[in-house]
């Protein structure tokens, strides 16, 4: 589906933070509960609308979530039938179960929900003309891959030595949103990094995104919300890290200046990259998103069926978005910024957008076959599922661009 004409963009910040103790997800399987609370979490609601036909991102400050009750009412009650919800995966956040049923939903987690529908309501009251324009800018990179590949790969779950074992995208992503007076009213920073920059704590935090979207925000003014995208940070560690803790009752604390240097830096490379980018005048903004499946199975169980579904987009023929649910390893947002054909390529990890399943990590082929962590572990997707799934995100920008054809060109 798409559509051509005025843009009309609304957004809207929603606190998701838990009210008492609840469990929480991250290293280990760990299910909590939290002790306390560090700093508050978020979900921020972007509707984008062309005379009618609408495509939504929503941003929150979670492990990951996957609800069909949101898409389906986004879908039904607000005219979005493409919604984004994207996760950034903080490690110090409530656990929802690390590879449950997309439709589990816990008393907190219901909470989320209503926040995710009251944020796109809120939005749609509150549409404004905007303009858009993206980039991205490169800078030492933040974080490490984790995964050695030298023989049979193991994680290297800290790197304070800053070894580089392997790839990494030094570059940060950002789509700029302006109201027609100019003003700067959303900042979508796309980065990929496991937010784990306070490791195993115990309080309730947005980790390192908390500190850089708060930071943004400050930086644009009341009326600019900043969204955090989580990459293809499957195998990326940051170069920030809080000691281990062995348990809640561990006398050593969590030291949070990792996260709020880490969060300080990429901040600061956003608003410095945000404020250099201009948008083009246009009378027209043109909107396209396409959702396709595939199916996989387990690498070591082929009776287990994975049926994952993702998102296309692509905004003025030069902004395209690759969504992508799951853990996706590096390679895939590395491959899908050189091939696909676009001046502003963006790769959505962690992002739940028309059902299917949760597959975990998903590697590329190399990192299959050197295995480690999230590589070849037993409830791993089967080889070549990443490579797939990227070049039918690049067939479907063909597609969608009208240069892939169903029928032979006439010579």
């Amino acid at each position: 589906m798409s559509s051509e004409g005025e843009l009309y963009v609304g957004v809207a910040k929603v606190n998701i933070t838990p009210e008492g103790p609840i469990p929480m997800g991250g290293y280990g399987g760990r299910k909590g509960p939290s002790t306390g609370l560090h700093d508050p979490l978020f979900i921020r609601a972007l509707v984008l609308d062309l005379d009618g036909y609408r495509v939504g991102i929503i941003s929150c400050d979670l492990l990951k979530y996957c609800n069909n009750r949101v898409l389906a009412i986004a879908k039904d009650s607000f005219n979005i039938p493409h919604l984004l919800i994207c996760s950034s995966h903080t490690h110090s956040g409530p656990a929802f179960g690390e590879y449950g049923s997309p439709d589990y939903l816990s008393p907190y987690a219901r909470s989320v929900e209503k926040a995710m529908l009251d944020g796109l309501d809120e939005a749609l009251k509150n549409m404004f003309p905007a303009r858009i324009s993206a980039g991205y800018k490169s800078f030492p990179s933040l974080g490490a891959n984790r995964l050695t590949n030298r023989g049979n790969a193991r994680a290297m779950w800290e790197n304070r030595e800053r070894i580089p074992y392997g790839p990494v995208d030094p570059e940060v992503g950002v789509i700029k949103i302006e109201d027609k007076n100019g003003d700067t009213r959303v900042v979508l920073m796309q980065y990929a990094c496991h937010p784990v920059t306070n490791y195993t704590n115990y309080d309730i935090s947005a980790d390192y995104p908390g500190p850089a979207t708060k930071k943004v925000e400050e930086a644009f003014g009341n009326n600019t919300i900043c969204m955090f995208v989580q990459g293809g940070a499957g195998n990326i560690n940051p170069m920030f890290q809080s000691p281990d803790r062995n348990g809640p009752n561990d006398e050593n604390q969590t030291d949070y200046s990792h996260m709020e240097k880490m969060g300080s830096i990429l901040a600061y490379e956003v608003i410095n990259l945000a404020k250099s980018l201009s948008p083009e005048l246009r009378e027209k903004t043109s909107l396209i998103a396409m959702a396709d499946s595939l199916e996989f199975t387990k690498r070591f169980d082929k009776d287990y069926i994975f049926n994952i579904h993702f998102t296309t987009v692509l905004i003025n023929n030069d902004i395209a978005i690759a969504s992508f649910l799951g853990e996706p390893l590096i390679w895939n947002q590395i491959y899908w910024k050189e091939n696909a054909e676009a001046a502003h390529p963006f790769f959505f990890g962690y992002t739940y957008s028309s059902g299917g399943d949760n597959p975990g990590y998903v590697p590329d082929i190399r990192s299959a076959s050197y295995g480690g962590y999230g590589a070849d572990d037993e409830y791993i997707i089967q080889v070549g599922a990443g490579e797939a799934i990227m070049n039918r995100h690049l067939e479907n920008l063909y597609r969608i661009k009208g240069i892939l054809k169903d029928e032979p060109r006439s010579r």
